[in-house]
């Protein structure tokens, strides 16, 4: 698998982390100076944002408003580029909250850094509901920052950012619900990974980008057929990583998906092969104390029941299908160039 962030990606998260620092920054300083207990949550933020990422999300947008006609240096693209970045932390960090996950991207999560500031500070209440309070709050501050970077835009791109913002929490919800219920059906999980990261990674960035350029009725149809399969090749990638990843390469402890029960097509498929002692193993999916020779046996029988080749074909037939759609997009050829290249990085990445 790729390790290395093609040149499409790399190009375009050096702008928008520059803004993002900048918007951070002054929002770190204006606040502290108001009351210096401010600090804390807004450096938190600052550092969760700027440590690491993928910046997918921008580089959809830019190069669908790059193919569109945009400038690449066009000030309404880098912040609409920060924007998602700083929707993707509030995603995020709810997320962890949700999931009660310790780990993100090698480092401790935002509620159990709060988790241990009151913790250590003696003070009053619980630790944990302190934690996971302050982090649902830096959660929405992110939101309001993204959302504040969007007000000059369009209003064909606004109109996409609020649906896509509803997609996300749609999609989230189906996930929790389905991690609650267990023994999801494969239509379902392919629902859940198109609303809750597919549509928000790929076809969405690229929808506001057509948009911020003037052409989205032209161009949504085309952007769609590219960024839905496309999309899709994602989740189904993050759903193998979650599952057989290298920890410290994605940042996460093997099994994290296992132990809290996420409902992926790897295990729906896995679920409809199992003969009955395989079942009652698959069954212990979802539990917290899920052991490491466990995991170990549903990882071996997600791969001897075909599952895990299943899931690759479906990637590489999805991400096959994104890249023939651009022979007829009208884009101009730098983005093209560009669009396969995230398409390939996407289907074979490893974090």
């Amino acid at each position: 698998m790729s390790t290395a962030a093609p040149a499409a990606l790399a190009t375009v998260a050096g702008p928008v982390e520059a803004r993002l620092r900048e918007v951070l920054d002054a929002e770190s300083s204006r606040w502290a100076a108001v009351d210096p207990d401010l600090e804390a949550p807004m450096d938190s933020l600052g550092r969760f944002v700027l440590a690491g990422g993928k910046r997918l999300r921008p580089a959809f947008c830019h190069w669908s408003f790059v193919g569109a006609g945009g400038a690449p240096d066009d000030p309404s693209v880098i912040d609409t580029g920060a924007a998602f970045e700083l929707l993707h932390a509030f995603a995020l960090v709810h997320d962890d909250v949700m999931d009660g996950s310790a780990t993100r991207r090698g480092e401790q999560t935002v509620h159990v850094e709060f988790d241990a500031t009151h913790a250590t500070a003696s003070w009053r209440g619980e630790s944990r509901r302190f934690g996971e309070g302050v982090a649902i709050l830096i959660g929405d501050l992110a939101e309001v920052f993204a959302d504040r970077l969007m007000t000059g835009a369009p209003r064909a791109a606004f109109a996409i950012w609020n649906e896509l913002k509803i997609e996300l929490n749609v999609g989230q919800y189906l996930d929790v619900l389905g991690t609650a219920r267990g023994g999801t059906d494969l239509a379902t999980a392919r629902r859940i990974a198109r609303y809750k990261s597919g549509k928000y990674t790929i076809e969405r960035p690229l929808h506001v980008g057509a948009a911020l350029a003037g052409r989205l009725d032209e161009l949504q149809a085309p952007l769609s057929a590219y960024g839905a399969p496309l999309g899709e090749a994602f989740q189904l990638r993050d759903d193998i990583l979650g599952t057989f990843g290298d920890a410290a390469r994605t940042g996460k402890p093997v099994g994290d998906d296992l132990r809290e029960g996420k409902p992926t097509p790897l295990l729906a498929i896995a679920r409809e092969r199992a003969t009955l002692g395989e079942a009652a193993l698959l069954d212990r999916v979802g539990r917290p104390d899920l052991r490491a020779d466990e995991i170990a046996a549903i990882q071996e029988q997600f791969t001897t029941s075909g599952a895990r080749g299943e899931i690759e074909d479906t990637i590489t037939a999805l991400t096959d299908e994104a890249v023939a759609s651009l022979e007829s997009a009208p884009l101009l050829p730098v983005a093209l160039d560009a669009l396969r290249e995230l398409a390939a990085y996407v289907a074979s990445r490893d974090t």
